[in-house]
């Protein structure tokens, strides 16, 4: 279960993306999925704080691999911040994070059948570890 009574809120949800007329579509994973299926990892964020030098890892999910492999500075909703790509995990490394929700999202495509865990996310400040949280990990079918 997530941390209780810290600053820092993390939450974790699996999507599935599918292409339709209107364009892209995203609607959670309710039951099993195929090999091949694009899911959306979103992650939000909440601090009731400012923090400085937040480090958050995303456990990737296994029988999956990131779509986007290249790591790159972003910017979205007023906030800065570095994302990593490596192997069995993606990083976002934020300078500064104001009190506030956020939402981070990437894509990963399923690759092999099997039950699967997604894996935690963790976050902590880096120079104040004990403000820190965890997602839980989620099943994932593969059909």
């Amino acid at each position: 279960t997530p941390h209780e009574g810290t600053p820092l809120k993390i939450k974790k949800a699996l999507y599935v993306k599918e292409y339709t007329k209107k364009g892209p579509e995203i609607s959670p994973v309710r039951g099993p999925v195929e090999v091949g299926d694009e899911l959306v990892v979103r992650i939000e964020l909440r601090t009731d704080r400012d923090m400085e030098y937040v480090h958050m890892k995303d456990h990737r999910g296994s029988g999956t691999e990131p779509v986007n492999v290249l790591s790159r500075y972003k910017y979205q909703d007023g906030l800065g911040y570095y994302e990593s790509t490596r192997d069995t995990a993606s990083h976002f490394y934020l300078d500064y994070l104001p009190k506030g929700v956020y939402v981070f999202e990437y894509s990963v495509r399923v690759q092999h059948r099997g039950e699967y865990q997604t894996g935690m996310t963790n976050v902590q400040c880096m120079y104040a570890p004990e403000f820190n949280s965890h997602s839980q990990s989620i099943g994932l079918v593969v059909e």
